[in-house]
C-alpha cells in the first residue's frame, strides 16, 4: 500500500506542483483566499471528492471527502498568505502536500476502511480558521489530523508558542497643534506611553514570553493633535496560563497610556487564542520513519526541544485530537519564514520537492496508523471519547479563558 500511495503522488506530480505554483503566484491574505480555495476544491472535485464549501460560516473554508470507511483521517490545508511578502510562510506548499496525501490515500481508502477528509483551513496567519472549524464540529469525526509546514530545516516535533492578538484603540480630542494644543487630548501620546511601558516591562517577562506590535493608525497630520490612534500587538508565551499572565500585564500598559493622557482606551481580541502544539507522540514517530526514508535528515529528538516555531492554530487541533505538525525543509539559504527570500524558496525546485516528500510522508504516516490494530483502536476510541464529552459537557476540560482553567 505504501508503494501504491507513492505511485499516486508521482502520477499526480505535475498537478500538485501546478497547484503549489498557482497558489504562490496569486497570494491572498486571511479570510480573503477566494481564488485559492476555489483552485483546491476544483482540483479535488475533479478527482471525485465530495466537496462542501463554504463551511463553518467562513467563506473560504471547505471540507472535501472521499471514501466511506469508519476511520476518518484529516489532512489540513492552509493557503493564506502574508501582506506584502506573499507566501513567505509557504502555505502554498502546505496545501499542495495535503492534497497530494489525500489523493494518495484515496487510492487505498476502500481497502483500509478510510474516509479521507481534506480540511480547507483559512486564516492561519491571523483569525484562527482551524479554531472556528473546531468549534463548528468539522473535526468531531476526525481520528487523526496532519499537515507539514515549510521551514529552514526538517523537524518532526517542533514546539510552538501560545499566542493572542490584541488591538488597542485610543480616543482623545483633536485640536490645532500650534494655536490651541492645550485643548487637545493626544491619542498618539497615549500609544507612546503604552509602548514605553511595554518596552520597560520586557526586562521582567517570563521565559518565552514575547510582545511585538505595529502602529496601524498614528494620526492624520502633524499640525493636528491626533484624536484617534490604534495598534495591534502579538502576545506569545510557552503556554496558555503564562499567556494569560502576559495579557494581564500588557493590558495594564494599555491602561497606563489612557490614564497618563486622559484618552479613552478600547482593547479588542483580533484572533482567538492559539494554544501551543501538543503533537501525538506515536504519529510523530511514524512521520519520522516516513520522512527519513527520503533523502532528508530531520534534526534529532534532543535538538527538537530547542526548535520553537512561532505560533499556529494547529496547536488547538493537537489539544483536541491526535495530530502532528512537522516542519519540512526548503533550501532558503539564510532566510527564515516571513521573509521575502523565503517566499522565493517556496516556489523553487526545493519547494517542489517539499510538496512531493511531504505528501508521501503524510500518506505513509496515515497508513502506519490505519494498519496497526492497536493504533487504529486507540484513534477510534479517541473519537468516541470526544463524542461522549460533547454529549456530557461537564466531563470536558475547561475552555481557555474560563475561571476553571486557572487563568
Amino acid at each position: 500500500m505504501v508503494a501504491t500511495c507513492h505511485a499516486a503522488v508521482h502520477r499526480h506530480r505535475e498537478t500538485l506542483l501546478a497547484l503549489a505554483h498557482s497558489l504562490h503566484a496569486e497570494p491572498e491574505v486571511s479570510f480573503a483566499e477566494y481564488r485559492s480555495a476555489a483552485k483546491i476544491t476544483e482540483l479535488l472535485a475533479d478527482q471525485g471528492f465530495r466537496v462542501q464549501a463554504p463551511v463553518a460560516g467562513l467563506d473560504t473554508a471547505f471540507v472535501a471527502e472521499k471514501g466511506e470507511g469508519d476511520l476518518v483521517v484529516g489532512l489540513c490545508a492552509e493557503y493564506d498568505a502574508l501582506p506584502e511578502v506573499g507566501h513567505a510562510c509557504g502555505h502554498n506548499i502546505i496545501a499542495a502536500s495535503s492534497v497530494g496525501a489525500a489523493l494518495a490515500l484515496a487510492e487505498v481508502a476502500d481497502e483500509l476502511g478510510l474516509r479521507v477528509r481534506v480540511l480547507g483551513t483559512p486564516a492561519e496567519e491571523t483569525g484562527g480558521g482551524k479554531i472556528v472549524m473546531l468549534r463548528a464540529g468539522l473535526f468531531d469525526e476526525v481520528a487523526l489530523a496532519a499537515m507539514v509546514h515549510p521551514a529552514p530545516e526538517d523537524v518532526c516535533r517542533p514546539s510552538s508558542l501560545a499566542i493572542v492578538d490584541l488591538e488597542v484603540r485610543y480616543t482623545g480630542r483633536a485640536s490645532h497643534a500650534a494655536s490651541a494644543p492645550e485643548l487637545g487630548v493626544n491619542a498618539a501620546d497615549a500609544l507612546t506611553v503604552a509602548q514605553v511601558a511595554i518596552g520597560l516591562a520586557r526586562q521582567h517577562l517570563e521565559p518565552q514570553q514575547m510582545v511585538h506590535g505595529i502602529v496601524t493608525e498614528g494620526g492624520a497630520a502633524p499640525n493636528i493633535v491626533p484624536a484617534h490612534t490604534s495598534a495591534v500587538f502579538n502576545l506569545r508565551a510557552a503556554g496558555t496560563q503564562s499567556l494569560q499572565r502576559l495579557e494581564n500585564r500588557i493590558r495594564a500598559c494599555f491602561d497606563a497610556g489612557a490614564v497618563a493622557t486622559g484618552c479613552t482606551c478600547e482593547v479588542t481580541l483580533v484572533s482567538p487564542v492559539y494554544t501551543e502544539l501538543d503533537a501525538d507522540p506515536w504519529l510523530v514517530e511514524a512521520y519520522r520513519s516516513a520522512i527519513s526514508e527520503t533523502e532528508r535528515t530531520p534534526v534529532t529528538r534532543a535538538e527538537e526541544r530547542t526548535r520553537t516555531f512561532g505560533s499556529t492554530d494547529m496547536g488547538n487541533v493537537t489539544r483536541e485530537l491526535p495530530a502532528i505538525h512537522p516542519l519540512i525543509a526548503v533550501d532558503c539559504g539564510d532566510a527564515v519564514n516571513h521573509q521575502a527570500e523565503f517566499a522565493t524558496a517556496c516556489a523553487s525546485e526545493s519547494g517542489e520537492q517539499a510538496v512531493l516528500d511531504g505528501a508521501r510522508a503524510l500518506a505513509e504516516t496515515v497508513l502506519a496508523a490505519a494498519t496497526d490494530p492497536d493504533q487504529r483502536d486507540r484513534l477510534t476510541a479517541s473519537v468516541q471519547r470526544r463524542g461522549s464529552q460533547r454529549r456530557h459537557p461537564s466531563a470536558r476540560p475547561p475552555e481557555l479563558g474560563t475561571d476553571e482553567s486557572g487563568q
